[in-house]
């Protein structure tokens, strides 16, 4: 009998969760980003990463000048990025390329 409540309880539940998930799943690519895009600051993280660099020395100078945050403070803003899935649907291509890479050194470690 505990089993059958738990069961009701679940079978409840679970229903509610699969009516609410279904248009949640389907909105999520569509609303998610739509209703809370990435901010001017995190798209122009993403847009300083997109591009190719020279040496490191060019790239610190426009993170310093552009963004006016310090390095350190960048890559804990892309870090954070990396794992925001607004983040991935503005910019597929650049934030899988870095998640390859930070995966490729989590597993050298």
């Amino acid at each position: 009998m505990r089993d059958g409540t738990q069961t009701t309880d679940g079978d409840e539940g679970v229903g509610g969760a699969d009516d609410a998930a279904d248009p949640t799943t389907s909105g999520t690519s569509a609303e998610g980003p739509a209703a809370a895009p990435l901010s001017d600051r995190d798209e122009a993280v993403l847009a300083v990463e997109r591009r190719s660099w020279p040496g490191p020395g060019a790239k610190e100078r426009v993170i310093r000048e552009r963004l006016g945050i310090s390095p350190t403070r960048y890559y804990q803003l892309l870090n954070a990025l990396l794992d925001d899935p607004r983040a991935l649907a503005h910019d597929p291509v650049t934030v899988n390329r870095l998640r390859r890479i930070r995966d490729a050194r989590r597993a050298r470690r």
